[in-house]
């Protein structure tokens, strides 16, 4: 029960950031171009890769701890400030392991298909409105 607590709190303040940057760009570089999303994605995604390197290469010790602390700053903080850091980081280690076709497939098809069930999702609304 700790872990989903953990988890909620760290996607809460995530969720915040991540608005409040929305907030911040728009004001400062106002124009078409989702440019706060296109920054917290690629942001998002170089502090997974920190925060899975530190873990794997920096962490000293600690047992549980470490494992609330990654459960805070992955699953919790940064899947609440951007789901693409996991995206990114799930696509990384597939081509770490050399699964380079899975990789791709992933890639592909989760931004493909992604933008088809968005669409259907509009879709399916406008049509029943």
């Amino acid at each position: 029960m700790i872990q989903v607590l953990i988890v909620f709190l760290g996607g809460g303040v995530g969720s915040v950031v991540r608005h409040g940057f929305n907030l911040g760009i728009g004001r400062l570089w106002p124009n078409d171009f989702p440019l706060a999303t296109f920054i917290i994605n690629i942001l998002g995604s170089f502090l997974m890769g920190v925060v899975v390197a530190w873990f794997a290469f920096r962490w000293g010790g600690g047992g549980g701890w470490s494992q609330h602390t990654r459960l805070l700053l992955t699953t919790g903080f940064l899947g609440g400030f951007t789901t693409f850091s996991t995206f990114s980081l799930d696509a990384a280690t597939l081509i770490e392991r050399d699964a380079y076709l899975t990789a791709a497939g992933y890639v592909v098809g989760s931004v493909g298909l992604g933008l088809v069930g968005l669409f259907l999702g509009l879709w399916l609304v406008r049509a029943t409105a």
